[in-house]
């Protein structure tokens, strides 16, 4: 019913794929192939998105839908879930801590494309710390807001959160970021176990 451009390391994808397990929408979604590249277009995903980047997914009528905010809440409006919040101020809450995970993952991605995806004689050290730095003082937030969080992915501030911290576990081992959020860590070691979580876990 659903083709999804895919890649299992991208944790925008893995978002629409935790959302879509706890939505019991998972044997509906049909994986295409797809190679998102910050330079290098793939003209499958472009011809479909013209910013060729993934997730992009088309409906069952035809409707092209990209970013994962977008389709993560279409996923929820079709299944008649209950991921996003409807009222104040738990909706509220729930997006700014989507947000929050997405500015993280953002500021993630921007740091490994510096390392990975341009030459090395114009890598630019200033620039990958200062994304790193945007990192950290979401995590010091996380940290700040986690004894108020559920261990279930009850909501998509929750799942995109919990995608970003497997994102940093993931690409950015060094970061090391449990020493710095012992209640985070502990909080996302039961998290990371949820089904939908331990099904979309990334690999190359």
């Amino acid at each position: 019913m659903f083709k999804l451009f895919y890649a299992s390391t991208s944790p925008y994808v893995r978002k629409v794929m935790v959302t879509a397990h706890q939505l019991g929408l998972v044997e509906q979604i049909e994986k295409l192939d797809s190679a998102a590249h910050p330079v290098e277009r793939d003209q499958r995903i472009a011809e479909f998105n013209p910013l060729a980047k993934v997730p992009a997914m088309q409906t069952a009528d035809g409707i092209a839908l990209y970013d994962s905010r977008v389709i993560c809440e279409y996923l929820n409006t079709y299944a008649g879930g209950t991921l996003f919040p409807e009222s104040a101020p738990q909706r509220w809450a729930s997006l700014t801590r989507q947000a929050l995970g997405d500015g993280m993952l953002d500021a993630a991605l921007l740091a490994r494309y510096e390392s990975v995806a341009r030459p090395a004689d114009k890598q630019w050290h200033t620039w990958r710390e200062s994304q790193l730095i945007k990192i950290r003082a979401a995590l010091a937030e996380i940290e700040a807001q986690v004894a108020r969080f559920s261990t279930e992915p009850e909501d998509i501030g929750l799942i995109t959160i919990g995608c970003a911290l497997g994102y940093l576990d993931f690409r950015f081992p060094e970061l090391d970021w449990r020493s710095d959020c012992p209640a985070a860590a502990l909080w996302f070691a039961k998290f990371d176990q949820q089904p939908s979580m331990a099904a979309t876990r990334p690999f190359v």
